[in-house]
């Protein structure tokens, strides 16, 4: 680390410690964020800035399951008492011993989806402690398994699970879902939100509370409104609610457990990039909700993005904080965003703590589209990611290499935030993973300074004409099959299926790869990455879809009589434009064609709005100099009263610990695959432990299945 990343070292202010009395409080691990705050907050301090240097492997543990290429565990486990429990890759629950690492016991999936989809899953007890129960989603069915015996609990749903495509207030029953975060718990009700697609056909990110004894809904908030509903007049298209899906928290929530308010960040409306068939403001996408946790009722509501056509997804959970401004103390939320933006709110009244300005959008290009006229950036704080890609940020670190990045930078549009999507393509930066994203941000409750890792990597947003809609010969299953692959899997792998590297591999001369049958597997069971299709394509769009996959013969007709409409026949549906595609920008090697760093870890003051430092975060090696380039990051941070910053994520395979006071690297370890997640820190008899799932997996990385645990000797 080169001091001329470091932009202050200033020395803490004296802040009272708000929000983290009772005891034991921030020694367990007891949510994916630590508490419902979700703040990340360790209070033990064991593990000091004097004597982390001296941190030790305390255990590691095999989960045993196969290390299959792109698998990963992008789980952050839980701690409860002297229990761990955790996630391994094929998406078993397991527990152990906190202490040792010794396995308790290990509940199979019965249905895994996809390997490495699960972020986080919830605990709850009664007030007596004898009912303990973990909750946890593989696909769309969301488990109730005893964390005492690991069985699942038969009284909860159907024989054990919940089906989150049922009780949506509409049929979705063929829709692809997914409960990859955590649910909030509240008393006895189990706050739920859930993945879904991106395209034309996904559901509504509706918004309800389970029953944690018997799995019966308690309430539902509509987050694309229904008639006489708030919210339903930023929609010109009445029907809206019956065709646009998304806006839906994927990300988790925090909760005001004493107010009894839950605040849920919200992604898009579907398609993404282009939103001719969702004209309007489109609430409740991309919002910062807070409703009642007992009975689902709106509360209020700030949209960061007004008709997103940018995939600015609200990415990561909130965090609740209590702030120092003008000699007053307020109560209240932050959220971060992919922009690299941080919004404040007051918890109870929603009003922002700082200004929030409505910049004027640009007009499209691309017929059918109306661009909202503005769209809001806070004054402060300050932004945590870089906000400008220009020429003089070309990566130049060959003459050749810079030459070639530039010739390819003045093919697309560029020049501000908010660029509509075209026909020519623009550069969307921080990229569509940049800036913060799912593992969110850390705050330190006695000091108010929040510690964020982002990426800064330029990705390219270019659309063109759907061609599912100049498909003739639809009475075709391989017509057909295009249709269902523009559909369904065009979006990752690309129009051409040429796809988007190792994250997204090219699936031309599949059939020289695979089989059939091995095509079919995955195309319904899911793949490292890649999501179960299983529910959500009906057979004969499966059918249809290996037919154009893999090039067969067509040796029958497309079937008249099923359940789901033929994708190809329902071209109402097909947005007339979409993405060519998620493509970074790098360069003839692989490496990010900005200048670096690539990925950094930043300290905000949320009571100035001041950044306090920055510098950057991972390495490559092969490329360093005098300053760590910093890599793209994909796990967040645990701030600790010992004064440390924990976090891995990052492409160089190591964890580190930061001083959060001036961001200077005081330790790190390697790990046997990447840390794509966030750790968790816990004490027990006041013995210090910092555990990371080692699931390496994304961007290319070999895959792990470990997980380990470090403490002082």
């Amino acid at each position: 680390m080169s001091p001329s990343f470091i932009k202050s070292t200033l020395l803490f202010p004296a802040i009272l410690l708000v929000g983290c009395s009772g005891k034991g409080l921030h020694e367990e691990w007891r949510t994916a964020t630590g508490t419902n705050e979700g703040i990340r907050y360790a209070a033990g301090a064991d593990i000091t800035v004097e004597n982390v240097k001296h941190l030790q492997p305390a255990w590691e543990y095999d989960t045993g399951d196969s290390v299959v290429k792109g698998a990963t565990i992008p789980t952050t486990p839980l701690v409860i008492g002297d229990v761990l429990y955790g996630v391994s890759p094929e998406q078993n629950l397991f527990s152990l011993d906190a202490v040792t690492g010794r396995e308790i016991w290990v509940f199979k999936a019965p249905d895994p989806a996809s390997r490495g989809s699960i972020r986080g899953f919830s605990y709850w007890e009664n007030e007596q402690g004898n009912e303990k129960r973990l909750f946890y989603s593989t696909g769309p069915k969301m488990y109730a398994v005893d964390a005492v015996s690991g069985k699942v609990i038969a009284s909860f749903g159907k024989g054990g699970y919940i089906d989150l495509r049922e009780d949506m207030d509409g049929t979705y029953e063929n829709t692809w879902m997914s409960g990859n975060a955590a649910s909030i718990i509240y008393k006895d009700m189990l706050i739920t939100g859930m993945r879904v697609s991106e395209g034309a056909d996904a559901a509504p990110g509706h918004i309800r509370a389970f029953d944690v004894r018997s799995g019966a809904r308690r309430w539902i908030f509509h987050t694309i409104p229904h008639p006489g509903e708030r919210g339903y007049e930023t929609w010109e298209d009445k029907d809206a609610w019956k065709r646009v899906g998304g806006a839906n928290n994927w990300a988790g929530m925090a909760l005001d457990e004493k107010r009894g308010i839950v605040y849920i960040p919200l992604g898009s409306a579907t398609p993404d990039f282009y939103g001719k068939r969702r004209k309007g403001e489109n609430l409740f996408a991309n919002c910062l909700l807070a409703l009642d946790a007992n009975t689902g009722a709106y509360l209020w509501h700030f949209q960061t993005v007004h008709h997103d056509l940018w995939d600015r997804d609200l990415p990561a959970c909130p965090n609740l904080v209590t702030i120092r401004k003008n000699g007053k103390r307020t109560d209240a939320v932050a959220q971060i965003t992919k922009s690299g933006y941080i919004f404040i709110f007051d918890r109870v009244t929603g009003e922002p703590v700082f200004p929030i300005e409505e910049v004027k959008s640009l007009p499209s290009d691309l017929p059918g589209e109306e661009v909202w006229p503005t769209q809001p950036v806070p004054t402060l704080p300050e932004p945590f990611a870089r906000q400008h890609f220009g020429p003089e940020d070309v990566n130049d670190r060959t003459p050749e290499i810079h030459k070639e990045l530039l010739d390819e930078y003045y093919r697309y549009r560029s020049g501000g935030m908010f660029i509509p999507p075209s026909l020519q393509g623009s550069w969307i930066f921080p990229g569509f993973d940049g800036g913060g994203q799912w593992s969110g941000a850390a705050v330190d409750p006695r000091t108010q300074i929040m510690y964020i890792g982002s990426s800064e990597l330029p990705w390219r947003l270019q659309m063109i004409p759907n061609p599912a809609l100049n498909k003739s010969d639809a009475a075709t299953l391989k017509g057909r099959g295009a249709g269902v692959y523009m559909k369904a899997c065009a979006s990752c792998h690309g129009a051409e299926l040429k796809g988007m590297g190792p994250a997204f591999p090219s699936l031309k001369q599949l059939k020289e790869r695979f089989t059939a049958q091995e095509v079919k597997h995955i195309v319904e069971n899911g793949r490292n990455m890649m999501p179960a299709f299983k529910g959500a394509l009906s057979d004969a769009d499966k059918t249809a879809l290996l037919t154009y996959l893999l090039d067969l013969e067509d040796k029958e007709a497309v079937p008249q009589h099923e359940s789901k409409a033929p994708a190809e026949t329902n071209r109402d549906s097909l947005p007339e434009y979409i993405l060519n595609g998620y493509q970074r920008f790098l360069d003839r090697n692989g490496y990010p064609g900005i200048k670096p760093p690539w990925g950094t870890l930043n300290a905000v003051d949320l009571n100035s709005g001041k950044l306090l430092w920055k510098v950057p975060l991972g390495n490559f090696g092969e490329l360093q100099t005098r300053e760590d380039t910093g890599t793209e990051v994909y796990g967040g941070p645990v701030v600790t009263k010992g004064g440390l910053i924990f976090i891995a994520g990052t492409q160089d395979e190591k964890i580190r610990a930061f001083d959060k006071r001036t961001g200077q690297v005081l330790w790190e370890h390697e790990l046997p695959a990447a840390g794509f997640a966030s750790p968790a820190v816990y004490t027990i008899k006041g013995k210090q432990f910092v555990v990371i799932a080692a699931g390496g997996g994304k961007l290319g990385m070999r895959s792990g299945n470990k997980y380990l645990a470090f403490s002082i000797p």
